[in-house]
């Protein structure tokens, strides 16, 4: 068995170490070609695979009716592996805005770069990554940012909402991973074995995490509907009581569709009819306060993302 030395190098956030030269020919392998990594306490081993990267090569510039952010976006998606920018020229603003959308896609980084090109790489490979978990943290930050708009209407100091926005970009990053795993299991049977998820339940997850990356906009959305409603703090306090019973439906909600826990999603559906009653009785109080009622409206709209997500889960009967 042959031994190597070599150095580590970093590029951008992802440190790299190149592979024998002699063992590539031996394999088979190219520039495009897949392997697998496995780690052990103080050790790595690395195996050919077979399988080959998806690349896609767009090219600069783009027609009118086109944007780079939406087209690596796209490509993000869609399941590619490695995307190539190239032209006579990518000026220096735009390959800007080419590492601005690259961080905004979890697991994509860029790897080469200059004035004629920039080379993207998705660094992860999808069969290590958990859906369940990534669903989990997408409800974990929404949850705190619902957390948030709760403080906020329980203190009154609503300048903190301004930074809902930041945590909400975070939920995207986690959205667009979770719906590439989620095409990439439904066409390549290895990904779709490793998670352990039936064709349904695939389905399912990208309902869920729609519904999800929805509810983060509708927070940052209500967090700004309070900034500018100028209600006092008294107003605000009785939307807080009324709105308490959605931490618990949110949070049933998602386990229950990740553990295939049916009585959980019961429970998450009747706190959010609790929820229903309690903004009822508070739009009745309103009394055609507009800024009120358009705070309960929000509310209202925020709560049926999560419960909607509860409805996701099967059935007992169904098995």
């Amino acid at each position: 068995m042959a031994r190597f030395l070599r150095r580590l190098q970093r590029i951008g956030s992802s440190v790299l170490v190149s592979l024998p030269k002699e063992w590539v020919i031996q394999n088979g392998l190219e520039k495009g070609s897949q392997v697998e990594i496995e780690t052990s306490r103080g050790g790595l081993s690395v195996a050919a695979t077979g399988r080959q990267t998806r690349e896609l090569s767009i090219a600069y510039p783009l027609p009118p009716d086109e944007n780079i952010t939406a087209d690596l976006t796209g490509a993000y998606l869609l399941g590619y592996d490695a995307i190539q920018v190239t032209g006579p020229a990518i000026p220096a603003g735009d390959r800007e805005l080419i590492r601005d959308s690259t961080r905004r896609l979890a697991g994509m980084e860029i790897v080469e770069e200059d004035r004629s090109h920039v080379t993207l790489q998705f660094l992860l490979d999808p069969t290590t990554l958990d859906p369940r978990r990534i669903l989990l943290r997408m409800n974990s930050i929404a949850l705190g940012m619902f957390g948030e708009v709760l403080k906020g209407m329980e203190t009154g100091e609503l300048s903190a909402l301004g930074t809902l926005r930041n945590r909400d970009a975070e939920v995207n990053r986690q959205y667009f991973l979770l719906v590439r795993l989620i095409r990439s299991a439904l066409v390549d049977g290895r990904i779709s074995h490793a998670f352990d998820l039936e064709g349904v339940d695939v389905l399912d997850y990208r309902v869920a995490a729609n519904l999800l990356e929805n509810a983060g906009d509708s927070i940052v959305a209500l967090g700004a509907a309070m900034r500018d409603s100028g209600l006092p703090a008294g107003r605000l306090r009785g939307a807080r009581g009324a709105a308490r019973e959605l931490e618990g439906a949110a949070g049933r909600a998602v386990r229950a569709l990740v553990e295939r826990d049916r009585r959980l999603a019961i429970q998450a559906i009747s706190l959010h009819a609790s929820y229903q009653e309690g903004l009822a009785a508070l739009r009745a109080d309103a009394a055609g306060d507009m800024a009120l009622i358009d705070v309960v409206y929000g509310l209202e709209r925020i709560g049926r993302f999560w419960a909607d997500v509860a409805d996701l889960v099967r059935p007992i009967y169904y098995d």
